[in-house]
Order: C-alpha cells, then sequence, then structure tokens
C-alpha cells in the first residue's frame, strides 16, 4: 500500500473532506479509507476533534467487541468489517481450551506453537506473519518488527507488533514484546487507542516494563495478557503483581470489551478480560 507523501496532505484537509461531504458523496467507508491514506495523525492535527466526530454517526464507525481467548490470543470484530483473530494457540501447549474461531485475518507476532497455531482458526483468508502494511476489508494493519535493531539472545524469537486500525479505532497487540521500544519507536506506531500488553514474563514483558510501556503508549484502555491463569501451563507472573505496579485494584474481569470511538477515555483504564473457554 502506497502512503501519501506529507506535503500533498497538507493540501487543504479540511476543505476536501467537507467538500466531498457536501457533494452529495455518500461512500463513508471511502471517505474514511482516504483519511487514512492521507494519514490518521494529519488529520487530528489539522480537523478538530469535535468535528471529525459530527461528520456523522456512519463516519464515526461502529461497535468493536474484543474477545480474550487465554495466552495472547484475541479476537478482534466489528460489524461490516473483517474479523481479526491474533496469536492462536496449541491447547496442549499452553493448558488452555482447544480453539474453535473463525475469523477473515490471522496474525502471528512469533513462531511458536503457543502463538502460530493457525489449525485452531477457521474460515481464515488472510495470514499475517510478518511486518508489512495491509489492508483488507477497510481494516489497516502495520507489522513491526520489535528487536530487528538489537542483538537478540538465543531465545529471543522475531517478535512483530500489530496496529489494527478499524476506520480511526486502533488497537496494538504487542505479541511477545521483549523490550521496551524507545520514544521514536513509540511514536511511530501512531496513536493507540487499546493496547494489549504481555505482563506476565517468561517470552514478554513483566509487570515493571508492561507499566513502563503503558506510560509510553498512552492508551485510552489497556487490556493484560501474557500472564499466569489457572489453566495456563506456562511460568507466568499473576495478574496481581501487574496490577500493584500500575496502582489498580478492585478489577471486575469482563467477558468481552465492547467500545466506540467516541467511549475510547482520555485517561488510561486497565479492562481484564475473563478468557473464554
Amino acid at each position: 500500500m502506497q502512503r501519501v507523501s506529507g506535503s500533498i496532505c497538507q493540501i487543504s484537509s479540511q476543505y476536501w473532506v467537507v467538500s466531498l461531504l457536501n457533494s452529495g458523496h455518500k461512500d463513508y467507508k471511502h471517505i474514511i479509507a482516504m483519511m487514512r491514506i492521507l494519514t490518521y495523525r494529519h488529520f487530528q492535527e489539522e480537523i478538530p476533534h469535535a468535528m471529525m466526530y459530527n461528520l456523522g454517526d456512519k463516519l464515526v464507525g461502529g461497535l468493536m467487541e474484543i474477545t480474550w481467548h487465554g495466552h495472547s490470543c484475541f479476537r478482534i470484530s466489528e460489524r461490516g468489517m473483517a474479523t481479526i483473530v491474533t496469536d492462536p494457540y496449541d491447547s496442549n501447549i499452553t493448558g488452555y481450551s482447544p480453539l474453535k474461531l473463525k475469523a477473515d485475518i490471522v496474525t502471528i507476532s512469533h513462531d511458536s506453537p503457543s502463538h502460530n497455531y493457525v489449525a485452531g482458526v477457521k474460515g481464515k483468508n488472510h495470514l499475517i506473519t510478518g511486518p508489512g502494511e495491509y489492508e483488507i476489508s477497510g481494516v489497516f494493519i502495520t507489522g513491526v518488527q520489535t528487536n530487528d535493531r538489537v542483538k537478540r539472545t538465543a531465545d529471543e524469537p522475531i517478535n512483530t507488533l500489530y496496529v489494527f486500525d478499524f476506520e480511526g479505532l486502533t488497537v496494538a497487540h504487542l505479541g511477545d514484546l521483549r523490550r521496551v521500544p524507545s520514544q521514536t519507536e513509540i511514536e511511530a506506531l501512531g496513536d493507540v487507542q487499546i493496547a494489549l500488553i504481555p505482563v506476565g514474563g517468561g517470552g514478554g514483558l513483566n509487570a515493571a516494563k508492561a507499566a513502563e510501556m503503558v506510560s509510553l503508549l498512552e492508551p485510552g484502555i489497556l487490556i493484560p495478557m501474557h500472564y499466569h491463569t489457572p489453566d495456563s501451563k506456562a511460568k507466568l507472573a499473576p495478574l496481581s503483581k501487574f496490577l500493584k505496579e500500575m496502582g489498580v485494584s478492585d478489577v471486575r474481569p469482563e467477558p468481552s470489551l465492547k467500545i466506540t470511538r467516541t467511549t475510547v477515555p482520555n485517561e488510561t483504564k486497565v479492562v481484564v478480560l475473563d478468557y473464554q473457554h
């Protein structure tokens, strides 16, 4: 996917969007797609936040649901758009229930049976296993290798984190991230509104590094993953250790997260999900 250069983006984007709408153009998905191409960051700076949400309900978008199935596996869906499953696992390795999921897209952060069990997902039309830029059924996906510029240890796999852009509602899945990226690398990810972050150590960030990552990303919603549960076979730290680092207590697990662009909080909120059997 080609990106439009910044100089082109600076040609009165407000006028371009408003003119397109005033002309009677009703293909809102097309408008959104073009806005993504002109870069979401630029529009945030040039068009006031209130104006973005006053372009109509269709422009704002629908209800997203995020469901956790244990370890690092999530199902992300929004009506009328592609459904994504991240890091499907082999239940014999993780200890969680066998996966019986359907999705249009499957993303793999790294080559490990606890993260790459593609056979656990049916109906998949697209498999993404590494860095790059992809546009599939209205969802823009950016894959970034997180340890390509450092010397990896013998047991450290090549890890790819993914940012999913559902028409302006962005979700980052960090995979088995082991190192806290630099501020420059964080800024390159753009505006991350929902972050799925490993917090239990093992092959991913430990509690302290995960908390540091949150302070750098500043997401509206933080969903912990990759930590010890009663069903997990992996040697991981419990969620309580991370919650203590974040200064959070009395968090009630939810069956799923249902959210729209307008309900993302300004301050980071920790949302704990029950893993679905």
